[in-house]
């Protein structure tokens, strides 16, 4: 068994080129504070646009220091799936299809209603 076994490497684990003579490519370190005070720190290619905020580890808005505020687009906000079902219906309307969905299950199912 043992003159089968391959010795001396790892397969696929290891490669055979050293590291010499490589350059990485180049980096610029940009901060970035929160309005708490929090400082962050990102590094980016040094031909990458750099964003004018970032969100920190914890969650919080850092914005770009030294950098131009960002300008708020004229964006509309998202409507959701609600959002457009309630165009249509009013909650009145969608809990009394919620009630006679539920009636008309129960019976299928052969349970009896309570109304």
């Amino acid at each position: 068994m043992s003159d089968r076994s391959l010795r001396g490497m790892r397969l696929g684990s290891q490669s055979m080129e050293t590291e010499a003579g490589v350059e990485p490519a180049p980096r610029q370190r940009v901060e970035y504070r929160c309005k708490d005070g929090e400082r962050v720190f990102v590094t980016f290619a040094a031909e990458a646009e750099i964003p004018p905020t970032w969100v920190s580890k914890t969650g919080k808005e850092a914005l770009l220091v030294d950098g131009e505020k960002p300008v708020p687009g004229n964006e509309k906000p998202v409507r959701t799936h609600w959002d457009m079902l309630l165009e249509r219906r009013s909650v009145e309307d969608l809990e009394q299809i919620l009630a006679d969905r539920l009636t008309l299950l129960r019976e299928r199912r052969g349970e009896k209603t309570s109304a």
